[in-house]
């Protein structure tokens, strides 16, 4: 799992933006990690931000980028109510430590969790024996690896999201 590199944040634009100059550059860098992995399918969330960090990795290997819809960034709220950037960390916080938890409108971990994971058995089934790089949210791969093994959680990402 490739969790998408550096994008700058702006309000209403979470499907459309793209990467800052560091995201590029980590993006290069993950090109240069992948290309002799004999990576055989490369499948991203439509988010364009996961699509760039794979889209070098795509031209080197001359693979095409599958998009799946349901690895998208998990919706957190409606517009009208949206999670104050004070507030945004205890209410992650909340979410992982009530996996039914949802600020309104939003989705929450479990529902985050049952959509992503059913797509990702799909590409399992789907890409038996083949290497995959997905290319995806690290709230989403967060809760994907949390299901497959429950001591991975959003503080074992921003661990890792740190060091990186």
């Amino acid at each position: 799992m490739v969790r998408h590199a550096e994008s700058p944040y702006n309000e209403g634009t979470e499907r459309t933006r793209g990467l800052t100059p560091k995201g590029r550059i980590d993006a290069e860098a993950i090109t240069k990690i992948l290309k002799d992995e004999e990576i055989n399918r490369l499948i991203s969330n439509p988010y364009a931000r996961a699509i760039l960090t794979l889209e070098g990795l795509a031209e080197e290997l001359e693979q095409e980028i599958k998009i799946f819809e349901d690895l998208r960034e998990r919706h957190f709220s409606s517009e009208d109510a949206l999670i104050p950037t004070e507030d945004f960390m205890s209410e992650m916080n909340r979410m992982f430590d009530d996996f039914d938890y949802a600020y309104p409108d939003g989705e929450s971990n479990r529902a985050c969790q049952q959509r992503s994971v059913a797509v990702l058995n799909t590409i399992l089934e789907e890409n038996k024996g083949k290497k995959i790089a997905i290319g995806t949210h690290g709230n989403v791969m967060t809760l994907m690896m949390n299901h497959f093994d429950a001591t991975y959680n959003d503080k074992t990402e921003q661990s890792r999201s740190r060091r990186s």
